[in-house]
């Protein structure tokens, strides 16, 4: 068996038993390998330590409990493996920037330790194959468009090493780019009824920064005052497409591990090198879209 296949394993097995105590003695005999080897191959492969991994995931799946219901904090604390109402709050306060009782009053999209799917690193299809892997589906194809498309929204400027899906926690702020978007949008007067959304991540004006646009298909590129433009121009893209169960599975684990396939295995594997820009599609940046597609423009397309 391929070693990222024992590591999944105990990602798994994590998963499944993330309330109960879970010691590197237990998983390492599950992945039949020593402590020693285990934790080296599990931080290689998932990029944290696996108690670090562990308390991550713990408080991912509090955070979810926090907004979904009214049960107690204590008891979210205690059903996650935090041993206090004190040493939960001081965890979720340092990893997130907000208490718990903040998060539950005023709730905000986190940046949250996605549990890896390792399959994603090491499969290849081609061209127009579905790739199933537990919880995500994908299909990459090639997209033509004749003439350029026109969005108008909002960009904002984010450091790096914020930019949801690099690991980091914290609160997502390009969450609330779509919300100030969603408000302010009716006073677009050339936004194309039924258009599709976009969310484009590209180079910053600094160093160690990049820049994020949301908007929606305009019906031209007149220049609209108080928002900004962005231009999806004509020629061949690499499009990866995939679905989820739904809207905010989609846009806070599924689309991150898309875009690790996309960019970490399929693009390099191919050798592709694409233009600066990654284009994130939808039908509509609402609650009730479940899929969405990823525009890349490769240098050299064949």
């Amino acid at each position: 068996m391929h070693a990222w296949k024992q590591i999944q394993k105990t990602v798994d097995y994590i998963e499944k038993h993330i309330s109960e105590e879970i010691s590197i003695d237990s998983l390492a005999k599950q992945a039949s390998l020593s402590q020693f080897y285990y934790q080296r191959l599990f931080s290689r492969l998932v990029k944290k330590p696996v108690h670090e991994y562990v308390k991550l995931r713990r408080l991912a799946r509090a955070s979810e409990e926090l907004i979904n219901n009214e049960k107690r904090i204590l008891d979210i604390a205690l059903d996650y493996g935090f041993c206090s109402h004190e040493t939960f709050t001081r965890t979720f306060k340092n990893t997130f920037g907000i208490t718990p009782e903040q998060y539950r009053r005023n709730p905000v999209r986190l940046n949250n330790f996605v549990k890896p799917q390792l399959l994603l690193k090491y499969t290849l299809v081609d061209e127009n194959v579905p790739l199933i892997a537990d919880d995500i589906v994908l299909e990459i194809s090639r997209r033509k468009i004749s003439t350029c498309q026109y969005f108008v929204g909002i960009t904002v400027e984010e450091p790096i090493d914020k930019m949801p899906g690099s690991g980091e926690t914290g609160i997502d702020s390009l969450s609330k780019v779509w919300d100030d978007f969603h408000e302010n949008k009716i006073n677009i007067k050339e936004l194309k009824t039924g258009g599709d959304e976009i969310g484009v991540a590209y180079p910053g004006t600094k160093e160690d920064y990049y820049r994020y646009f949301a908007g929606a298909e305009a019906t031209s590129d007149n220049q609209t005052k108080d928002f900004t433009s962005w231009e999806l121009h004509e020629g061949e893209y690499i499009v990866c497409a995939f679905e989820a169960e739904n809207f905010e599975k989609l846009i806070t684990d599924t689309v991150y591990k898309a875009h690790k396939y996309l960019f970490e295995t399929w693009l390099p594997n191919h050798k592709y090198i694409t233009k600066p820009f990654a284009v994130e599609r939808y039908a509509s940046h609402e609650h009730d879209t479940t899929e969405m597609e990823i525009w890349v423009m490769p240098v050299n397309v064949e």
